[in-house]
């Protein structure tokens, strides 16, 4: 799907595709200890899975399957990100 905005034009499935590239090079750089490394972890996961989900989001049938699809993506971005926070309440 591309979206335009004040005259430019967005192709989501290639900015999703960069931001998971953007998010290993980063987690990269990150200095791994007992409390960085899960979450690094988690941080990798998420932020590549965006690219995969809304691929399948896009590929919906209705626009009320895409909203649910979506839906479902953010419900479970939160609840790795809630998840994360509780396994690692110290940091």
């Amino acid at each position: 799907m591309q979206t335009t905005t004040e005259g430019r034009t967005y192709d989501l499935k290639e900015r999703t595709a960069e931001f998971g590239k953007r998010i290993i090079e980063f987690a990269r750089r990150i200095p791994t200890n007992q409390i960085t490394s899960p979450l690094i972890s988690q941080l990798v996961r998420s932020g590549t899975s965006v690219g995969a989900n809304y691929c399948e989001a896009d590929n919906a049938s209705s626009r009320k399957d895409f909203k649910h699809k979506i839906s479902i993506e953010l419900n479970l971005i939160f609840n790795a990100i809630i998840h994360s926070v509780n396994k690692n309440p110290d940091s």
